[in-house]
């Protein structure tokens, strides 16, 4: 199975023969012109090329080609001698004027696209304000997080996590807000917004989850319609307490974490389901914590559904906990490149959904992170 550095030769390959499309068009349209009888014209391949080239080359190039595709026409034409011919006159304007026009939609296609460039860096700069990456360590606890657009051009979603230091211990948060859009990036900073305060302050997990559905019901107070009871975001809270040798989980209807510890995968359900977050005014339950060990060298893993909804071209789901087993990754960053490698694989490349991820690995009394990673599938 290829993964994503085999891919970039192939793409490239592709690129360049594209590239050479205007050329071939030019090529083809001389040997169509010299190998038929003088009546047929060869014309629409000259008049094609600066066009095919307009949305592929540079300006330069684009009118390289539109110039190159007046001079072998009017070549052709020299050859067969019909240079003084009406008919021959109105060929070549009409490759000319073609030539123009490709040259006008090579601007017009530039200017598109540095708008478009301008907005995506604004949208990767507002990415980046609202999920910061996490500290590469805190104590004993080694962190990584990823953000996978399902679009390569999506910066923004529904998708959420964050780490902080508090006088608890370091807690965690990862969720998934109902919705798509501004809507929901909205909604992300809400969240985000009350874990960060609430987390400093709020000496359990329930105190915290209230506080943050809480705020979840403010803004939803605000909004019109269906929103203001369907405005809610699936989460879990994490929070390693010092000397961090057990994690305790507060899950409000949210994918299960998994812990990895020696090549062993467990997922940890909760002791007893609760809503997400937003909908404290169906079920008073801030929901149960949940407390397991956090042994030195485990990695525990929170990710959002767009991992666990990846599906295969036969429509089968990807398991993390299966396809994980065995494994054991040499620090966080080693263990979500893996993870997002596979779920590639096993999408062949189509992943429909953004998915975020988080992982922390609890070091060795040393120092050290655990031993190297197993064999993917």
């Amino acid at each position: 199975m290829t993964g994503p550095d085999d891919r970039r030769p192939r793409r490239a390959l592709r690129k360049g023969g594209v590239l050479l499309l205007p050329l071939l068009l030019l090529v083809g349209g001389v040997v169509l012109d010299l190998e038929t009888p003088r009546g047929v014209s060869a014309a629409a391949c000259f008049s094609a090329a600066p066009v095919v080239a307009a949305p592929l080359l540079s300006l330069s190039g684009t009118v390289l080609v539109g110039l190159a595709a007046c001079a072998t026409d009017l070549a052709v034409l020299a050859h067969f001698g019909a240079l003084r011919d009406p008919g021959a006159f109105s060929e070549w304007v009409t490759v000319a004027v073609m030539a123009v026009v490709a040259v006008l939609l090579n601007l017009l296609l530039r200017h598109r696209e540095m708008r478009f460039q301008s907005v995506r860096s604004v949208a990767a700069a507002v990415q980046r304000a609202v999920l910061p990456q996490p500290p590469p360590r805190i104590g004993t606890l080694s962190i990584a997080a990823r953000y996978e657009a399902a679009q390569a051009d999506a910066q923004l979603g529904g998708d959420l996590y964050a780490v902080q230091d508090t006088p608890y211990g370091v807690r965690c948060l990862i969720g998934d807000v109902r919705g798509k859009g501004m809507g929901a990036v909205e909604a992300v900073t809400v969240v985000l917004g009350a874990f960060r305060e609430a987390a400093q302050h709020e000496p359990t997990l329930t105190g915290l989850a209230a506080r943050i559905d809480q705020s979840l019901l403010r803004e939803s107070a605000l909004r019109d319609g269906i929103d203001q009871v369907e405005d809610f975001t699936t989460a879990v809270l994490a929070e390693i307490p010092r000397p961090g040798d057990r994690v305790r989980l507060i899950n409000r209807g949210h994918p299960a974490p998994l812990l990895l510890l020696e090549g062993t995968v467990r997922t940890l359900e909760p002791a007893r389901p609760a809503l997400p977050l937003g909908l404290a005014m169906l079920a008073a339950d801030p929901g149960r914590t949940d407390t397991v060990a956090f042994p030195p060298g485990a990695s525990l893993l929170l990710y959002t559904d767009g991992l666990t909804e990846a599906r295969d071209p036969s429509g089968t789901f990807y398991d993390p906990a299966d396809r994980l087993a065995g494994q054991c990754p040499r620090s966080p960053d080693a263990l979500l490149a893996a993870v997002v490698a596979d779920v590639r694989r096993h999408t062949r490349g189509q992943v429909t959904d953004d998915m975020a991820l988080l992982a922390l690995t609890r070091l060795m009394p040393t120092g050290r992170a655990p031993g190297p990673t197993g064999s993917g599938r």
